[in-house]
């Protein structure tokens, strides 16, 4: 697998599928999941049609869905909630579904590449460097027909943590 880490806007990335930072409603919100759903209603109508039937009570923290990309330059748009980080209850399983699931919605759609963002870590609290450390360890390990997988981080910070992960991972191999 091609794994690259670039800083950028996730919603400019020519890809097969954009993985969304998604609130369980799947009706938009801020950060990632706000500027995805701005970039076409049918997105959000699709999401509107999953509420009404299979997810009823929301997409459930660790699970995702696709759905179609409105104008986003990708195919698909595959929606994930990730879990809010606590320092009482360890959470990374859930935050490793995230990725894993994905990855799984991915191989059955057919994508051969992926842009991901950095999971959880924004207002939902997860540090950044055990989050990269999570996603870049279950991307690596999880088997899949994803050819392309980035991580397209929006900041500065978020692009050093996870270079630095990145190499200090490559070391361990």
């Amino acid at each position: 697998m091609d794994l690259r880490l670039l800083r950028g806007d996730i919603t400019e990335q020519r890809v097969d599928a954009v993985v969304n930072a998604a609130n369980s409603s799947l009706l938009g919100g801020g950060g990632v999941d706000g500027a995805i759903h701005r970039r076409g209603p049918d997105i959000l109508a699709e999401c509107r049609a999953l509420r009404a039937g299979r997810y009823r009570d929301g997409l459930p923290t660790g699970q995702a869905v696709a759905t179609t990309a409105g104008r986003l330059p990708a195919r698909w748009v595959i929606h994930t909630v990730g879990p809010v980080h606590s320092a009482e209850h360890d959470r990374s399983a859930l935050l490793a579904s995230c990725y894993a699931e994905s990855l799984r919605i991915a191989d059955e759609l057919g994508a051969r590449s992926v842009a991901f963002p950095a999971l959880s870590t924004g207002v939902y609290g997860w540090p950044l460097d055990d989050g990269a450390r999570i996603a870049l360890t279950t991307v690596r390990n999880t088997p899949t027909t994803v050819e392309h997988v980035r991580f397209v981080l929006f900041d500065t910070l978020a692009h050093a943590v996870f270079t630095e992960v990145f190499h200090a991972l490559a070391e361990e191999i």
